[in-house]
């Protein structure tokens, strides 16, 4: 009775073994599940290449009005913000070395015509005549360069952007007197990728906004095209101008300049289907094609609303993963969802 029961217990044993060694193998040969991924087909299509720059408003001329040398400051005539015309009086620097100066004009042409009625009567050399020629003509430009310099006239129209000295002040050097700025017109210098070298043509409308206005628009053109590339920056300089005839916008704004540079045929994305490679700047899109998935690196264009136009990296009419792709890696096949 004994043995029966020890060997209905050891084929127990047996039958228990035996069923749990098939369930970890069922286990084991359960295949993987898929990851699942939602697409979206994509086409190339005219995109607009417009492209915004941000510039600081500048006059379109600056002068600094200043004495040629160290004098006292007599008078002032404008203050900052006055319009002043080209020509115009603005600064009278101490006159005393001009009226020195200008007797001594005054002594040398008495001088020169004594010489000059000698020669003619044969009294005189040439030479001395040429000497006393020379040194009447080297007064009278001395004389005129101190006169320019004692009374300051504007060089331009404009307005009196900064006076950095008062009346009675020893001008030495330093800063200058007064600052004058031509803001009818002004300008924005801006740096253009060399992809549009060939295609900025001066001239061309472009539309400005300044920060200090809105969503107000301004239109400028083109002035000037630099001929040259940064081959550091791989950029050109473009200036740009504004009439401004209402003298709304100021040097020192800040502002931001669309070019419209034409169209290009383009892939265009979801915005969904950019993924942002960790630790660099780069962008990937995932690409379906024959149940697997491409990891493609490509270069972003404009951001249109809710899609992104790709310079480089994914094929007309191709298929790209927008829903999905936190568990995909290169070359990996997927289930696609609906």
């Amino acid at each position: 009775m004994k043995k029966s029961f020890y060997l209905i217990a050891l084929l127990a044993v047996v039958v228990l073994g035996s069923c749990s060694g098939g369930k970890d193998d069922s286990t084991v040969e359960k295949k993987e599940e898929k990851p699942v991924v939602k697409l979206a087909n994509v086409f190339a299509r005219p995109v607009d290449q417009v492209q915004e720059y941000t510039a600081t408003v500048e006059a379109e001329v600056k002068n600094n009005i200043a004495p040629q040398s160290p004098v006292r400051i007599d008078k002032i005539f404008v203050e900052v913000g006055d319009r002043v015309s080209k020509g115009q009086k603005l600064v009278q620097m101490d006159a005393a070395n001009l009226l020195q100066l200008k007797l001594q004009v005054e002594n040398q042409e008495i001088e020169f015509k004594r010489t000059d009625e000698l020669y003619k009567v044969g009294g005189a050399s040439k030479s001395e005549w040429d000497a006393a020629k020379m040194t009447l003509d080297v007064r009278k430009t001395s004389y005129q360069n101190l006169l320019e310099n004692t009374g300051l006239v504007s060089p331009i129209n404009g307005v009196i952007t900064a006076r950095n000295y008062d009346n009675g002040d020893m001008y030495s050097g330093g800063n200058p007197v007064l600052v004058v700025e031509q803001i009818t017109p002004v300008k924005l210098m801006i740096n253009v990728s060399e992809t549009y070298f060939t295609k900025v043509k001066k001239g061309a409308a472009v539309a400005v906004k300044v920060d200090v206005y809105g969503d107000e628009e301004f239109t400028g053109n083109i002035s000037l095209v630099y001929p040259t590339i940064d081959p550091l920056t791989r950029t050109f300089p473009v200036e740009i101008k504004l009439a401004n005839k209402d003298q709304r916008v100021r040097p020192g704004m800040f502002a931001r300049a669309t070019i419209n540079f034409g169209t290009a045929e383009h892939v265009v994305v979801p915005d969904q289907a950019i993924v942002k490679q960790a630790g660099s700047g780069d962008r990937y899109v995932y690409v379906y094609k024959n149940g697997k998935v491409s990891y493609n690196k490509v270069e972003l264009g404009r951001r249109m609303n809710t899609e992104y136009e790709l310079i480089s990296g994914v094929e007309d009419n191709a298929q790209v993963v927008i829903a999905g792709q936190a568990r995909l890696l290169n070359d990996m096949e997927v289930q696609v969802t609906n």
